[in-house]
């Protein structure tokens, strides 16, 4: 077995790894996702991920539909993509992993999403063929599976499938944010492989919560276009991406590991503070969180990510487990005020995708091509450190053009 010291003398390059895209259309237009992006087809994300995002592992959400199984047939088929002995289908220099994206519901809770993981497309089509009894439309996405929770992770386990539930702390449909204070009122946790941690939290506000700690973590776009692919992703320490290979790295076997996290800051994210659906007004770090909004009087609060963590706690403090990789705040490209799309198009151009230019380039490199200003920016923007108002209700929070004090 090798270990973490000998992999990394091994020459593993970092592996990008972005595990929840979703499928807005067919290649014949038949809708997946009704609010993904029609050039949202399989066949597009793959050659996003590889050519211009750099994503060397990317999680297919979606994948259980039929239709979308037909457009993975046929790229098989006709040479433009293979499935790989480890696991996966290959496409130039990026490795796809079937996924799907399930809506459950607990009697007496609110409903959740859960994803699962399968290691090639016969697998994905046996599920399908259970699955669709208890579905009302098989070929959409994120459907709810009528079928109790423990009975859906047996059937993923019983096919050698990966199950993660997603955005795990958001109030639209996380595990934590929508439906019960812990993941054991409701799954059985010895058969969860990572959590998602969602675009509104982070490791350290996860680990308010003691069942988490043994618990990989995973952050991944959530993406609904192809813009937003890559937007949060990790790195892994693998041999070579594939099915197998991310399994292992879950365990943390034979030198395989997570090795980062990179997402938002939370305060970007749409759900990180607590939103009042009358006035708008999203609840700052400065304001305390109450049964009203401080602003109207309303009653009709959103509680934000934050917030939930806060109330669902059973720490005072966070407690961040000394083998949990490092979560580094990162805003995308798209996100720096300035970076259009001609600036981003000459940074492909020179510098061949975006991890390239997140990972690999000097700050003098890039204001070679779009100047020192927009070079700092981006740096600050790699490194955390521009100042970020919050976000929550479903709006973003918003970047500024200038770098933090802090």
């Amino acid at each position: 077995m090798m270990n973490e010291q000998q992999a990394a003398s091994a020459g593993w390059e970092p592996c990008y790894a972005d595990l929840h895209i979703h499928i807005g259309r067919t290649s014949r237009g038949e809708a997946v996702k009704i609010s993904g992006s029609r050039d949202l087809t399989f066949e597009n994300i793959a050659r996003e991920a590889s050519d211009r995002k750099g994503i060397h592992l990317l999680g297919v959400i979606d994948c259980h539909s039929p239709v979308v199984q037909m457009d993975i047939e046929q790229l098989l088929e006709n040479g433009t993509m293979s499935e790989l002995e480890g696991g996966g289908i290959a496409y130039q220099d990026t490795t796809i992993l079937l996924g799907t994206e399930l809506e459950l519901r607990e009697p007496g809770m609110r409903e959740f999403h859960m994803l699962a993981y399968f290691r090639d497309l016969k697998t994905m089509k046996s599920f399908t063929d259970w699955m669709k009894r208890y579905m009302k439309n098989v070929n959409l996405s994120s459907q709810r599976v009528y079928v109790p929770a423990l009975e859906m992770q047996g059937e993923i386990k019983a096919r050698g499938g990966l199950i993660v539930p997603a955005h795990a702390f958001t109030p639209h449909k996380g595990i934590y944010g929508s439906t019960a204070p812990r993941m054991a009122d409701v799954l059985d946790t010895s058969l969860i492989d990572a959590v998602e941690l969602g675009l509104s939290s982070d490791s350290s506000m996860a680990s308010y919560i003691r069942e988490l700690d043994q618990v990989p973590f995973l952050t991944n776009s959530d993406a609904h276009s192809l813009g937003k692919i890559g937007r949060e992703y990790n790195e892994l320490q693998l041999e070579k991406p594939s099915f197998d290979e991310f399994n292992m790295a879950l365990k943390g076997q034979a030198g395989r590991n997570i090795t980062a996290n990179y997402g938002l800051n939370p305060r970007l994210g749409k759900y990180h503070r607590t939103y009042c659906a009358s006035c708008g007004s999203i609840m700052d770090e400065h304001e305390m969180s109450a049964e009203r909004c401080p602003h109207c009087g309303s009653v009709k609060l959103v509680q934000g990510v934050l917030d939930r963590i806060m109330a669902i706690a059973d720490r005072e403090s966070p407690h961040v487990p000394a083998n949990r990789p490092a979560y580094h705040y990162q805003i995308p490209l798209e996100f720096i005020p300035g970076l259009g799309k001609a600036k981003l198009r000459q940074l492909l151009d020179r510098f061949g995708t975006e991890m390239n230019v997140l990972h690999r380039t000097s700050e003098d490199e890039l204001a070679e091509v779009v100047g020192p200003v927009l070079a700092g920016l981006i740096v600050a923007a790699r490194n955390g450190q521009l100042e970020l108002s919050s976000g929550g209700g479903g709006t973003y929070g918003k970047v500024s053009s200038k770098e933090s004090s802090e």
